[in-house]
């Protein structure tokens, strides 16, 4: 993997370079945004910390990615000066220092198990007789009673026959 730095634009006002980058990684799959955090970092002379990776853009069929990064000049500048996804997104604990090294606690399972399942439905039908079973008829070339037969045209209703026009009208046509 190689990163070419194509623009590099000091912002004195946010106090941040901003740098577009291209990415060569032939023959690897997309770059991850950590490893090209990191590589920024070496090229630029900067701690990880303080670069902010904004966007990455892999062409199909190409093994190039482009992308934009911003390097802040401190963390705490980085922080207040960037969204707060983009925070999250560039590191590692998802941008709560708070909350690191203490322990995600897991949620109490309150599902029924399929043991569980399994015993409930044992006395269910120790309770209630399992009902007796309809005998299935084989089919045969004839139409079931759930299907209504196609009607023939002599057996539809009269509104719906179609009509003949008396014999003097064919004449006229």
């Amino acid at each position: 993997m190689e990163i070419e730095i194509q623009t590099q634009r000091n912002n004195a006002l946010l106090n941040r370079t901003e740098v577009r980058f291209l990415v060569h990684h032939d023959g690897e799959s997309s770059p991850r945004r950590e490893l090209v955090r990191t590589e920024l970092a070496d090229k630029l002379h900067t701690k990880k910390d303080n670069v902010i990776v904004d966007h990455m853009k892999t062409a199909f069929g190409i093994y190039t990615t482009s992308g934009y990064a911003k390097v802040y000049t401190s963390l705490e500048k980085a922080k207040a000066g960037e969204r707060q996804h983009l925070i999250k997104r560039n590191t590692p604990g998802g941008g709560d220092d708070k909350d690191k090294g203490k322990p995600k606690e897991k949620k109490q399972a309150t599902e029924v198990t399929k043991d569980e399942l399994k015993e409930e439905a044992k006395e269910g039908s120790e309770d209630k007789p399992a009902p007796a079973e309809e005998p299935k008829e084989e089919p045969s070339g004839e139409q079931s009673n759930d299907e209504e037969p196609s009607k023939t045209l002599s057996e539809q209703p009269p509104e719906k026959q179609p009509q003949e026009k008396p014999e003097e009208e064919k004449a006229d046509t």
